[in-house]
């Protein structure tokens, strides 16, 4: 897993791998699973991570979107806590930054419908 990756988690919908049994029908190139349209940076033993944390599941699972949270502190290179350790929790939608430091889980939700109804 590259450092910028999203670690594996809350993904609320993600579709479910191959059928036991059904991986010899498999193409020799599986299509790439869709990333997470919500990643939460945070970090351990921060409560407005957690505090985000609530608000972020509780709209991606309203909204039905996958999401994920990302530990900055886990990446080696540094290059998170870099990017956005001062701001955790820091929520992205599609790769764009919606908050920082207090979610806004109507802002969420808006920007989330605003993505679908455009995207």
């Amino acid at each position: 897993m590259s450092p910028a990756e999203p670690a594996a988690g809350h993904a609320a919908g993600r579709a479910a791998g191959p059928e036991a049994g059904s991986e010899a029908l498999a193409p020799a190139t599986a299509p790439r699973a869709v990333p997470p349209r919500v990643v939460l940076y945070g970090r351990d033993g921060c409560h407005l991570c957690d505090t985000a944390r609530q608000i972020v599941e509780a709209v991606c699972a309203e909204q039905q979107v996958t999401w994920t949270e990302v530990d900055v502190d886990d990446d080696p290179t540094g290059a998170l806590a870099s990017e956005y350790g001062d701001y955790v929790p820091v929520v992205t939608v599609d790769g764009v930054q919606q908050g920082f430091w207090q979610v806004d889980g109507a802002r969420l939700a808006k920007a989330l419908a605003r993505r679908r109804v455009s995207g």
